[in-house]
């Protein structure tokens, strides 16, 4: 696999589906911190609200495996059976050749293994729920899943809970303002060290 791009710095917002992540995306990027969001890439269905190349990049999945067989993927991951998500390379090329510095919006593996992949030049935020049975609340009133899905994503939730401490630091989304300051405190402290 080639080598990280450019040289600047990445902000990753991971949690588990329902946990408030993109919320508290959405709130960064108009907070005047230099961010610009890396469009992640999908092979699942797009929803009817979403907007390819604004949401994520629609993928096939036999055209998401032609894009890893060229190395085309910072990091991928198959997050669910058949769904796989990933950072396109050229993403960060344009965010970094803008001037700015990218966040990110992913899965907690995801998460994970950017940091990995950057280090010191990323800092990397767990986005916690109050508790699961706040998620599973907030996940039904999505109104986006059946009793199976939801269920897979509680169970997967369940287990990448256990991966916070592995984070730079955890916000916990019990109360969205606050969850939103925290976040850009963080950041804020991260992009002048």
């Amino acid at each position: 696999m080639k080598g990280p791009v450019g040289e600047g710095k990445c902000v990753i917002c991971s949690a588990p589906s329902g946990a408030g992540k993109t919320t508290i995306v959405h709130h960064l990027l108009h907070a005047d911190l230099g961010l610009e969001f890396s469009v992640s890439a999908t092979s699942r269905p797009q929803r009817p609200t979403e907007v390819d190349g604004r949401d994520y990049f629609f993928l096939s999945p036999e055209e998401f495996q032609h894009r890893v067989a060229g190395e085309d993927f910072v990091e991928w991951e198959e997050v669910y059976p058949g769904r796989f998500y990933g950072t396109l390379r050229s993403e960060l090329d344009r965010i970094w050749t803008n001037g700015h510095h990218a966040v990110f919006d992913v899965d907690v593996q995801g998460g994970m293994r950017l940091k990995d992949i950057f280090g010191k030049r990323a800092l990397a935020l767990f986005i916690r729920p109050p508790s699961m049975e706040a998620l599973a609340e907030r996940l039904g009133k999505r109104g986006t899943e059946n009793a199976a899905s939801l269920k897979v994503r509680l169970d997967k939730a369940a287990i990448e809970l256990q991966a916070a401490p592995l984070f730079d630091a955890v916000v916990v989304n019990d109360d969205l303002q606050h969850a939103c300051t925290q976040a850009e405190q963080r950041v804020r402290e991260f992009l002048v060290g």
